[in-house]
């Protein structure tokens, strides 16, 4: 990716936070005015002491007491505001990816694992924001002081600045050949780290089977692997680094060097004061630390630029069509016309010419081996995928609409499995619908056969753990198939959902969906034909 698209991107970032960081950088130069004057006070004191001058003593006293304490106020402010900012800008960049990812297309095979994802939204947003609010307008500042300070020595001794500008920039440009190398290196580093972050969470989640199959020094080597795969390219990294830094600071301890010298020989000579060797050692620190401090933004930069490239990355996943939903009200039905759909980089069709009528108010079991595409069915009704031939179509009377992200309004879908989430159970229920009532989710509770949720201690303000933990499977299950129930949409989605129930409450649910919930349109996914006596239609799936 290069570079000019990163910093219009960077740019683009930056809108809505602009002034914050122009602030924080023009007081960064009035610190760097404050800290010249200060060389300037400095001289003449010791010139005033040195009877080189006759100014008043006093006078620059108090001059030097008021930039001590300009330079705290300012350092103390600019702390706070690039604090503020930072936040700020982290927190939105944040909610822009966020809502990004939530809204990007679903393939059914991912590019990037979650892990991967998660690494990105908070280590490269963190560079990413530190560089805009922090390292950016720093350069900027440490150049002015850079170009002030030279300007300074300048007039008090045009040689010794032209010596000084002959020298520094010597180790500079030495040290940029190594720029394309450290550039690869940060990516590799980046890369690797977000495998570490990706393991982790990944045996984390399944800690208790890693355990029971007693995979758990296995995972542990695996982890090591990778750290040692991430340590060697660190410090390959590092030593590149360094070595480019040690070549700077050659050339900038020849440049102190020669300064220093400079002055003790105009010493002797006497075309030097004192309070002008004071000051020449002064601003060649201040000339050598902004040197040694854009030196060390190389790497920083190098840094910046593959955080930027990771995080379009994200930014350039496609994303669904968004819009004005479609609803249609009353019964709905829905009808696949001539169906095929093969999954990205796959060889096999999975639906080939499938077509079907489910008509408004019927109970459908799409029923057939692992395999055979029944999920895939229902992600295609739902708009996850989209059909490589054929239409999915929802209608209503005389009404037809293909189906779309826009026509999920009318969809309510229960994933097979546990997919509870931290909280309490009144707060997944109302992830169906946040406005639900007590009366509401105590009924939708009672049609999933989830009464015991009002024996529990807590009721409905039990709180259940990351995927349902302190539940047992077919209590999760439950409660998620109310949480669906919740939901206001016209057709009804349940893939296997009696998976991890008894027979018996299997078929107590069963009878209260079906004699219950009139006006709804309900599919019904499972590979066990028993449930295909409970459904008023049945859909036989083959693999083709």
């Amino acid at each position: 990716m290069r570079i000019s698209y990163c910093v219009r991107w960077l740019w683009k970032t930056s809108c809505g936070f602009r002034i914050p960081i122009v602030v924080y950088a023009g007081m960064g130069v009035l610190y760097v005015g404050i800290s010249l004057f200060f060389v300037y006070v400095c001289k003449h004191l010791i010139d005033i002491a040195t009877g080189v001058s006759a100014d008043a003593l006093g006078i620059y006293i108090a001059w030097m007491i008021g930039c001590l304490l300009a330079q705290l106020a300012f350092s103390a402010f600019r702390s706070c505001l690039v604090s503020r900012t930072e936040t700020a800008l982290q927190n939105e960049l944040h909610r822009r990816l966020f809502v990004h990812l939530m809204e990007s297309c679903w393939s059914g095979r991912e590019k990037l694992h979650s892990g991967d994802m998660l690494n990105r939204l908070e280590e490269d947003v963190q560079t990413v924001t530190g560089a805009l609010c922090s390292t950016i307008p720093s350069v900027f500042i440490t150049f002015f002081q850079l170009c002030g300070a030279l300007f300074f020595l300048s007039r008090l001794d045009i040689r010794l600045t032209g010596v000084l500008v002959c020298i520094m920039p010597v180790a500079l440009l030495f040290s940029k050949s190594y720029v394309r190398k450290m550039r690869r290196l940060s990516r590799e580093i980046r890369s690797t780290d977000s495998r570490i972050q990706s393991h982790l969470q990944e045996n984390l989640q399944h800690r208790v089977l890693i355990r029971t199959l007693e995979y758990t020094a296995q995972a542990v080597r695996k982890l090591g692997m990778v750290q040692e795969e991430l340590w060697g390219k660190v410090k390959e990294r590092t030593d590149f680094s360094v070595f480019s830094r040690s070549m700077v600071q050659v050339g900038f301890m020849t440049g102190y060097a020669v300064a220093f010298l400079w002055g003790v020989f105009g010493l002797q000579q006497g075309t030097v004061t004192f309070g002008m060797m004071a000051a020449f050692l002064q601003l060649v620190a201040q000339i050598q630390r902004p040197m040694v401090d854009l030196s060390r933004q190389i790497p920083a930069f190098i840094r910046i630029f593959t955080s930027t490239e990771r995080l379009v990355e994200l930014e350039e996943l496609p994303q669904e069509r968004q819009g004005t939903p479609v609803r249609l009200e009353g019964e709905v039905g829905v009808r696949m016309e001539q169906v095929c759909y093969t999954y990205p980089g796959g060889s096999r069709q999975v639906l080939t010419d499938f077509s079907h009528d489910f008509p408004p108010g019927s109970l459908t079991a799409i029923v057939g081996e692992t395999g055979v595409g029944k999920s895939t069915l229902l992600r295609l009704v739902l708009a996850l995928l989209g059909p490589d031939k054929g239409r999915v179509v929802f209608y209503h009377g005389n009404r037809e609409v293909v189906a779309s992200p826009q026509t999920r309004c009318n969809l309510s879908y229960v994933p097979q499995g546990n997919t509870l989430v931290s909280g309490t159970i009144r707060e997944n229920l109302r992830m169906g619908n946040p406005d639900a009532t007590e009366e509401e989710m105590r009924q939708a509770l009672h049609l999933a056969v989830a009464d015991f949720v009002f024996a529990l201690p807590d009721g409905l303000d039990t709180v259940c753990g990351e995927r349902g933990t302190g539940l047992s499977e077919g209590q999760a299950q439950r409660i998620a198939i109310a949480r669906g129930l919740l939901r206001p949409g016209s057709i009804l989605l349940l893939d296997e959902p009696t998976s991890s129930l008894d027979s018996e409450t299997e078929q107590l649910l069963l009878q209260r969906l079906s004699g219950q919930l009139h006006g709804k349109t309900l599919i019904l996914i499972s590979h066990r034909e028993a449930i295909a006596q409970l459904c008023t239609s049945v859909v036989w799936m083959k693999k083709p």
